[in-house]
Protein backbone atom coordinates (compact mmCIF):
# COMPACT_ATOMS: atom_id res chain seq x y z
CA UNK A 1 0.00 0.00 0.00
CA UNK A 2 0.86 3.45 -0.92
CA UNK A 3 1.04 6.18 1.61
CA UNK A 4 1.51 9.94 0.68
CA UNK A 5 2.74 12.36 3.64
CA UNK A 6 2.29 15.85 3.74
CA UNK A 7 4.52 17.99 6.44
CA UNK A 8 5.34 21.48 7.20
CA UNK A 9 9.18 22.48 7.28
CA UNK A 10 10.01 25.55 9.74
CA UNK A 11 12.04 27.13 12.40
CA UNK A 12 15.44 25.78 12.75
CA UNK A 13 14.96 22.65 10.91
CA UNK A 14 15.27 25.19 7.78
CA UNK A 15 18.55 24.16 8.25
CA UNK A 16 18.19 20.90 8.28
CA UNK A 17 19.66 18.99 4.95
CA UNK A 18 17.98 16.63 2.62
CA UNK A 19 20.02 13.66 3.45
CA UNK A 20 19.64 14.28 7.07
CA UNK A 21 16.10 14.70 6.83
CA UNK A 22 15.62 11.62 5.10
CA UNK A 23 17.32 9.64 8.22
CA UNK A 24 15.29 11.37 10.87
CA UNK A 25 11.91 10.46 9.01
CA UNK A 26 13.23 7.04 8.97
CA UNK A 27 13.95 7.00 12.72
CA UNK A 28 10.60 8.67 13.12
CA UNK A 29 8.72 5.58 11.39
CA UNK A 30 9.96 3.29 13.93
CA UNK A 31 9.22 5.83 16.93
CA UNK A 32 5.15 6.24 15.36
CA UNK A 33 5.27 2.23 14.78
CA UNK A 34 4.30 3.01 11.12
CA UNK A 35 4.61 -0.38 9.79
CA UNK A 36 6.75 0.91 6.55
CA UNK A 37 7.75 -1.74 3.91
CA UNK A 38 11.38 -2.69 3.53
CA UNK A 39 13.32 -3.03 -0.03
CA UNK A 40 14.76 -6.39 -0.62
CA UNK A 41 18.36 -7.39 -1.15
CA UNK A 42 21.22 -7.53 1.98
CA UNK A 43 20.64 -3.91 3.00
CA UNK A 44 17.08 -3.35 3.24
CA UNK A 45 16.12 -0.09 4.09
CA UNK A 46 12.75 1.89 4.53
CA UNK A 47 10.93 2.39 1.20
CA UNK A 48 10.49 6.40 1.03
CA UNK A 49 11.00 8.98 -1.19
CA UNK A 50 10.64 12.41 -1.18
CA UNK A 51 8.58 15.30 -3.94
CA UNK A 52 11.12 17.70 -4.43
CA UNK A 53 13.39 18.74 -1.73
CA UNK A 54 14.42 22.12 -0.30
CA UNK A 55 17.26 23.95 -0.45
CA UNK A 56 18.54 25.10 2.83
CA UNK A 57 17.07 27.71 4.96
CA UNK A 58 14.08 27.42 3.03
CA UNK A 59 10.41 26.89 4.55
CA UNK A 60 7.60 25.16 3.57
CA UNK A 61 3.68 24.41 4.19
CA UNK A 62 3.86 21.74 1.39
CA UNK A 63 6.26 19.15 1.67
CA UNK A 64 5.52 15.48 0.61
CA UNK A 65 7.08 11.98 1.08
CA UNK A 66 5.77 8.89 -0.17
CA UNK A 67 6.33 6.05 1.38
CA UNK A 68 5.00 1.68 1.36
CA UNK A 69 3.33 -0.21 4.19
CA UNK A 70 2.94 -3.32 4.78
CA UNK A 71 -0.30 -2.11 7.07
CA UNK A 72 -1.68 0.76 8.21
CA UNK A 73 -3.54 3.07 10.79
CA UNK A 74 -6.32 5.33 10.00
CA UNK A 75 -5.22 8.61 9.09
CA UNK A 76 -6.05 10.71 11.81
CA UNK A 77 -4.34 8.01 13.97
CA UNK A 78 -1.11 8.03 12.07
CA UNK A 79 -0.79 11.79 12.27
CA UNK A 80 -1.09 11.85 15.75
CA UNK A 81 1.22 8.92 16.29
CA UNK A 82 4.06 10.64 13.69
CA UNK A 83 3.33 14.38 15.31
CA UNK A 84 4.22 12.69 19.04
CA UNK A 85 7.75 12.27 17.81
CA UNK A 86 8.47 15.11 15.76
CA UNK A 87 10.90 17.96 16.96
CA UNK A 88 9.52 21.41 16.76
CA UNK A 89 10.25 22.46 13.19
CA UNK A 90 8.39 19.38 11.40
CA UNK A 91 4.21 18.90 11.50
CA UNK A 92 2.77 16.10 9.97
CA UNK A 93 -0.28 17.78 7.80
CA UNK A 94 -2.17 14.66 6.45
CA UNK A 95 -1.28 10.97 5.79
CA UNK A 96 -3.65 9.66 3.19
CA UNK A 97 -3.64 6.37 0.48
CA UNK A 98 -2.92 7.02 -2.99
CA UNK A 99 -4.60 5.13 -5.52
CA UNK A 100 -3.05 2.44 -8.44
CA UNK A 101 -3.11 5.19 -10.59
CA UNK A 102 -1.36 8.55 -8.59
CA UNK A 103 2.03 8.72 -9.26
CA UNK A 104 5.10 9.01 -7.45
CA UNK A 105 5.55 12.52 -5.45
CA UNK A 106 8.59 12.41 -7.05
CA UNK A 107 8.11 12.41 -10.49
CA UNK A 108 4.36 14.12 -10.23
CA UNK A 109 5.57 17.53 -9.41
CA UNK A 110 5.12 20.16 -11.92
CA UNK A 111 4.74 23.41 -9.92
CA UNK A 112 5.33 24.84 -6.95
CA UNK A 113 3.67 27.98 -5.39
CA UNK A 114 6.16 30.10 -3.13
CA UNK A 115 6.39 33.72 -1.54
CA UNK A 116 9.43 35.08 -1.16
CA UNK A 117 10.11 38.50 0.89
CA UNK A 118 12.71 40.54 2.53
CA UNK A 119 14.05 39.62 5.73
CA UNK A 120 14.36 43.14 7.25
CA UNK A 121 13.48 46.42 5.51
CA UNK A 122 16.83 47.52 5.45
CA UNK A 123 17.34 44.95 2.67
CA UNK A 124 14.84 46.07 0.56
CA UNK A 125 15.99 47.88 -2.82
CA UNK A 126 14.72 51.65 -2.70
CA UNK A 127 12.40 51.02 -6.51
CA UNK A 128 8.67 51.74 -7.47
CA UNK A 129 8.10 47.63 -6.61
CA UNK A 130 4.66 47.41 -7.85
CA UNK A 131 4.71 49.57 -11.68
CA UNK A 132 8.42 47.94 -12.07
CA UNK A 133 7.12 44.41 -11.22
CA UNK A 134 4.22 44.61 -13.25
CA UNK A 135 6.12 45.88 -16.63
CA UNK A 136 8.86 43.06 -15.60
CA UNK A 137 6.15 40.49 -15.89
CA UNK A 138 4.30 41.90 -18.69
CA UNK A 139 6.69 41.39 -21.01
CA UNK A 140 6.41 38.57 -23.88
CA UNK A 141 9.85 37.07 -22.84
CA UNK A 142 12.38 37.43 -19.84
CA UNK A 143 15.37 36.15 -21.39
CA UNK A 144 18.21 34.80 -18.37
CA UNK A 145 21.46 33.46 -18.71
CA UNK A 146 21.90 30.16 -16.06
CA UNK A 147 25.41 28.31 -15.23
CA UNK A 148 24.79 24.20 -15.75
CA UNK A 149 27.36 22.06 -14.04
CA UNK A 150 29.21 22.11 -17.97
CA UNK A 151 28.15 25.55 -19.51
CA UNK A 152 25.56 28.30 -19.94
CA UNK A 153 22.32 27.78 -21.04
CA UNK A 154 20.07 30.72 -22.64
CA UNK A 155 16.14 30.32 -21.15
CA UNK A 156 12.82 32.19 -21.38
CA UNK A 157 12.02 32.72 -17.88
CA UNK A 158 8.03 33.90 -18.42
CA UNK A 159 7.22 30.40 -19.90
CA UNK A 160 8.16 28.75 -16.82
CA UNK A 161 5.90 31.03 -14.83
CA UNK A 162 2.67 30.32 -14.42
CA UNK A 163 1.54 33.30 -12.33
CA UNK A 164 3.01 36.38 -10.24
CA UNK A 165 2.09 39.21 -8.31
CA UNK A 166 3.27 41.26 -5.58
CA UNK A 167 1.80 42.76 -2.86
CA UNK A 168 2.55 44.74 0.30
CA UNK A 169 2.99 43.08 3.69
CA UNK A 170 3.87 45.15 7.07
CA UNK A 171 5.32 47.84 4.28
CA UNK A 172 8.16 45.11 2.60
CA UNK A 173 7.55 44.00 -0.68
CA UNK A 174 6.41 40.54 -1.19
CA UNK A 175 6.49 38.07 -4.06
CA UNK A 176 4.20 35.29 -4.68
CA UNK A 177 4.99 33.21 -7.61
CA UNK A 178 3.77 29.69 -9.40
CA UNK A 179 6.71 28.42 -11.21
CA UNK A 180 7.22 25.46 -13.13
CA UNK A 181 9.30 22.74 -10.77
CA UNK A 182 9.56 19.03 -11.08
CA UNK A 183 12.63 16.76 -13.26
CA UNK A 184 11.79 18.66 -16.24
CA UNK A 185 11.68 22.02 -15.74
CA UNK A 186 12.98 23.28 -12.62
CA UNK A 187 12.72 27.09 -11.88
CA UNK A 188 14.20 28.49 -8.22
CA UNK A 189 12.17 31.19 -7.88
CA UNK A 190 15.01 33.35 -6.04
CA UNK A 191 15.93 33.32 -9.93
CA UNK A 192 12.84 35.33 -11.20
CA UNK A 193 13.71 37.85 -8.92
CA UNK A 194 17.46 38.14 -9.34
CA UNK A 195 16.28 38.31 -12.89
CA UNK A 196 13.77 41.71 -11.66
CA UNK A 197 16.20 43.39 -9.93
CA UNK A 198 18.83 43.30 -12.44
CA UNK A 199 16.26 44.68 -15.21
CA UNK A 200 16.63 47.54 -12.78
CA UNK A 201 20.15 47.58 -12.50
CA UNK A 202 20.12 46.16 -8.84
CA UNK A 203 21.90 43.94 -7.05
CA UNK A 204 20.33 41.62 -4.67
CA UNK A 205 22.60 41.50 -0.85
CA UNK A 206 23.20 38.02 -0.42
CA UNK A 207 20.53 35.66 1.62
CA UNK A 208 18.74 39.05 2.25
CA UNK A 209 15.37 37.06 0.76
CA UNK A 210 13.76 34.82 2.90
CA UNK A 211 11.96 31.91 1.20
CA UNK A 212 8.42 29.36 1.47
CA UNK A 213 6.91 27.25 -0.33
CA UNK A 214 3.31 27.03 0.48
CA UNK A 215 2.50 23.71 -2.25
CA UNK A 216 3.71 21.84 -5.09
CA UNK A 217 1.48 20.75 -7.64
CA UNK A 218 0.93 17.94 -10.60
CA UNK A 219 -0.42 18.18 -13.51
CA UNK A 220 -4.78 17.27 -14.18
CA UNK A 221 -7.08 17.96 -16.62
CA UNK A 222 -5.09 20.52 -17.91
CA UNK A 223 -4.87 22.22 -14.67
CA UNK A 224 -2.92 21.93 -11.29
CA UNK A 225 -4.12 19.86 -8.38
CA UNK A 226 -1.69 19.38 -5.19
CA UNK A 227 -0.10 16.52 -4.35
CA UNK A 228 -2.12 16.52 -0.98
CA UNK A 229 -5.25 16.00 -2.82
CA UNK A 230 -4.08 12.97 -4.33
CA UNK A 231 -5.26 9.64 -3.39
CA UNK A 232 -7.89 9.45 -0.23
CA UNK A 233 -7.96 9.47 3.66
CA UNK A 234 -8.12 5.73 5.41
CA UNK A 235 -11.08 5.74 8.12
Amino acid sequence: MRIRIKFRKYGVMKFVGHLDLMRYFQKCMRRGEIDIALSGGFSPHPIMSFALPLGLGVTSDGEYLDIAVNDTKSSEEAVRALNAVMVEGIEILSYRRLFDTDQKAMSAVAAADYTLRFRTLCDVPQVEHEAAFGAFYGQDAIWITKQTKKSEKTLDLKKLIYDARIYREEGSPCFALKVSAGSKENVKPELILEAFYHSLGVDLKPLSIQIHRIDLYGEKDGGFLSLGEMGEDIA
